[in-house]
């Protein structure tokens, strides 16, 4: 198989990308046989409908899971396979939210072993007749990938289990984490076998792929990519127990979207990146964001839902069928309980059963009447743990039988056997009220699937008034994720049984109206958010994500499970210091304005005072004529003073402007529009408030300015009472001629009309007016405070302070978004550029 995209391999591999617009030539979809790929053609045919080409008529959603939507099974002779759609397979439900002219294609495994020697045919045809492409896993790392990194680790980790001994989850084996690694690695070969990164759209789903967004992103840059992960995600406390926590993390990453059930699994997620990786999200115009490297990675929240049509269909038949009837009869004169689960270790079956005696036992009216009917549909995995929770399950419904039962009447029925779709939907009819009592799910569909049950079939030939009103109750535990969107439903903590039990009874003994109002309300929303709904939602939340991906920069970075895509604005790109000497050399007057912390000195450094090249530097391009030199720093003047007083005639701004000193044999300016700090007094005891009541915070105290740092503080309470402070400081200082900001772990009270900005200005107003007009600008800085002198070097052309002919180079440390229009990756860089400077000011100096 190839790829449509295949001539661009080497631009991609590469980072350099063309000017890529929607006109682009195209490659034919996949080539099924072999052949010669035929010249490329314009592809005119796209541009009859509308003037604006679509990107819905070209685009392509590659959709990528642990295991195909499709049933295989041997053929009767034992010669060949036989394929068919996996009706139930929400992969295949979700094509109905997507635009009918998007084409559909699947990567994924299949749920049988396939001879080495059939995988070819096998694949040919799968891609023929079904557009799948299967991924085909050695025996060895598919036992290590599923039953071993999956079912033992990451499944039991994000249902909030932790391996507490090794009998219980497993202790981590590296082993299996690296068969996790190459698995999802087969996984991203076979995408890249049939992906045209700029037509297609990948969509991957689930934990067993979560490192699959890097190796993709390796390789496509500006490849849109969503993620969406269908089981919880755990709190920052038990997610930080992974060993490879940071690696999965930076991994989903480098999606474009990742999407969750409920708040609840995204707050955890976006904890754990404040926790481990330092990043804050955003929340724009209701939508929320990670900023990663210049990518804004979108947070969806939404939960899925059913299939209507496909159980509607089964409505159809089941209405007809035997079973439905043979049920009404066996259950004749009692109220039914309903239970459907798979067995595992989280779905609470047994508390529900305990909760079931409960409820007889206080409410014996009901002993002989109700009846818990409890599906366990067959485990998925297997292990100690499951047999145990089997055989309790076992035990304890034989003991409440024994104990409550009667001839012709047992409280509990226990169907521990597969049950068709069309059965099941024959117990819902039934149904008075279903019960999910899950520790922990993901989401869980069974309460969607009994409402719409439970509503039925509407025919418009048939009397409206015989099939009455319509009604259904459930009972479910607050620790799944369809709870959250059922408010007429009873929420329970499964763990308290007795409270179960009561709530149980309740659901059964309300009032026919009260039943039927709930119902209507469940079923307006479930019928309304349908699995078609979630798709066409998440894609619609993916194109806007990925909209500006061809207009920016891209180039990767980092190695292994540390690699991120950079991408920024195309105008911003590396200072080059051959261009920067040639420019500097050529000026007549410069004016160079340099940050200190992060800039000339590492923000890692323990001892803060600069260095012996440092100065030497500093002094070299201090000492020509044609340079006007300064420190623009948030550091008190003493400090700075103290540090550059060799430098005779370097200027200092300290405190972020407010004190300027010209030279050393100069008196510090003061800068600010007041020499009023009454309001310290008003303000110091706010902050000390916070510190006395933050662990890890403090308060540094500057002649003109207040700071409040928190980096030290639990990421989350720290952010939170900084967010606090901010809103009482204003409110308590609004009548004074402050700026109350907050920074990257910090909150800052300062005079107003003091900024970095306003230094700059300044600079460059006195040079003009003593007729030295600067046209050179070097500014360079790394953090927000900085962004001020980059922006006000464009105000200043305008003005005419600096001359339009001006050579500028704003210049910021680190690859980020910035107003300045050029990076240098770190200090070292910055101190190689300096060097350059100082050589072409003095030629004795060595590089």
């Amino acid at each position: 198989m190839l790829s449509r995209s295949y001539t661009n391999l080497l631009d991609l591999a590469s980072g350099n990308f063309p000017a890529m617009g929607r006109e682009r030539k195209r490659l034919p979809r996949v080539m099924t046989v072999p052949g010669i790929i035929s010249e490329l053609d314009d592809d005119q045919a796209n541009s009859v409908t509308s003037d604006v080409p679509s990107s819905v008529i070209q685009d392509r959603m590659i959709i990528v899971a642990n295991q195909l939507p499709v049933k295989a099974k041997r053929r009767p002779d034992n010669k060949g396979w036989s394929f068919s759609w996996d009706e139930d397979s929400l992969l295949l439900q979700l094509k109905d939210g997507l635009p009918d002219e998007m084409e559909v294609l699947y990567v994924g495994s299949l749920k049988v072993d396939v001879d080495v020697n059939e995988q070819d045919d096998v694949s040919q045809i799968l891609l023929e007749r079904f557009k799948c492409v299967p991924a085909f896993l050695p025996p060895d790392i598919l036992a290590k990938f599923y039953h071993g990194f999956c079912k033992l680790h990451l499944w039991p980790l994000f249902h909030y289990m932790l391996p507490l001994s090794a009998d219980h989850g497993g202790r981590f084996d590296r082993s299996l984490w690296e068969a996790y690694v190459s698995a999802n690695k087969l996984f991203s070969q076979k995408v890249i076998e049939v992906i045209n990164p700029e037509d297609d759209f990948v969509w991957i789903h689930d934990y067993h792929l979560m490192v699959l967004p890097t190796f993709l992103r390796r390789r496509f840059n500006r490849l849109r990519m969503g993620f969406f992960l269908h089981s919880p995600f755990p709190s920052s406390e038990i997610y930080r127990t992974l060993p490879v926590r940071e690696e999965i993390l930076k991994a989903l990453l480098n999606s474009d979207l990742i999407g969750f059930h409920t708040f609840d699994y995204a707050r955890h997620f976006l904890s754990c990146c404040s926790r481990m990786l330092g990043l804050e999200y955003q929340s724009k115009r209701g939508y929320i964001g990670l900023e990663y490297y210049g990518r804004m990675v979108g947070i969806k929240i939404m939960p899925v839902g059913v299939h209507m049509r496909q159980i509607e269909n089964v409505l159809n038949l089941a209405d007809k069928e035997w079973r439905v009837s043979e049920l009404k009869q066996q259950f004749e004169g009692k109220t039914v309980l309903l239970g459907v689960d798979d067995m595992d270790i989280f779905k609470g079956i047994n508390l529900k059963l305990l909760a079931m005696e409960q409820m007889l036992k206080q409410h014996p009216s009901w002993q002989g009447r109700a009846v818990l009917v409890q599906i366990c549909n067959p485990a998925r995995g297997k292990g100690r743990d499951l047999e145990i929770i089997q055989a309790e399950i076992k035990a304890t419904t034989k003991r409440i039988n024994e104990e409550y039962g009667r001839t012709g009447y047992e409280p509990i029925v226990l169907i521990d056997k597969p049950v068709n779709i069309s059965e099941r939907i024959a117990y819902y009819t039934i149904a008075e009220c279903v019960v999910v009592t899950a520790v922990r799910d993901g989401m869980n569909l069974i309460p969607y699937e009994y409402i719409v049950c439970r509503q039925g079939i509407t025919k418009p030939e048939s009397d409206s008034n015989s099939s009455g009103p319509k009604k259904s109750m459930l009972v479910v535990s607050e620790f799944i994720g369809c709870s959250p969107s059922l408010s007429g439903a009873i929420r329970v903590n499964p763990w308290n049984i007795e409270t179960t039990g009561e709530a149980m009874n309740e659901a059964i003994s309300l009032a026919e109206p009260e039943k039927q109002m709930r119902h209507e309300k469940h079923y307006r929303y479930v019928s309304t958010h349908d699995v078609g709904y979630w798709s066409r939602s998440f894609l619609q939340d993916l194109e806007r994500t990925c909209r500006d991906h061809f207009k920016r920069r891209c180039w990767g970075i980092g190695l292994s499970f540390g690699f991120r895509v950079v991408a920024l604005d195309p105008n911003f790109r590396k200072l080059s210091i051959d261009t920067i000497v040639s420019s500097y050399a050529r000026a007549k007057s410069r004016a160079i304005l340099l940050d200190y912390d992060g800039t000339v000195m590492p923000q890692t450094s323990i001892n803060k005072s600069p260095s012996e090249e440092v100065m030497s530097l500093l002094s070299t391009l201090c000492s020509d004529e044609k340079n006007c030199v300064f420190i623009v720093s948030g550091r008190g003047k003493d400090s700075l003073g103290k540090w550059f007083s060799p430098c005779e005639k370097l200027g200092i701004a300290a405190e972020h402007g407010y004190f300027v000193r010209w030279s050393a044999d100069e008196e510090w300016e003061t800068c600010g529009q007041t020499t009023d700090f009454g309001w310290i007094q008003m303000a110091e005891p706010v902050m000390k408030l916070y510190t006395e009541t933050t662990d890890g915070s403090s308060i540094e105290t500057k002649e003109s300015a207040l700071v409040w740092h928190h980096r030290d503080a639990d990421p989350g309470f720290g952010s939170s009472q900084a967010k606090e402070m901010l809103d009482h400081l204003e409110s308590v200082l609004a009548n004074e001629p402050v700026a109350v900001k907050r920074g990257q772990f910090i909150v800052e009270v300062k005079p107003q009309g003091v900024s970095k900005g306003l230094v700059a200005e300044k600079i460059f107003t006195k040079m003009a007016e003593n007729q030295r007009r600067a046209d050179f600008v070097l500014c360079i800085g790394d953090d927000r405070s900085d962004e001020d002198m980059f922006e006000i070097i464009g105000n200043s052309m305008s003005r005419g302070i600096i001359s339009s002919n001006t050579a500028v180079y704003a210049c910021t440390v680190g690859q980020k978004p910035s107003k300045a229009k050029y990076y240098l990756d770190d200090t070292s860089e910055v101190i190689m550029m300096l060097e350059g400077l100082a050589e072409a000011s003095d030629p004795s100096v060595s590089p």
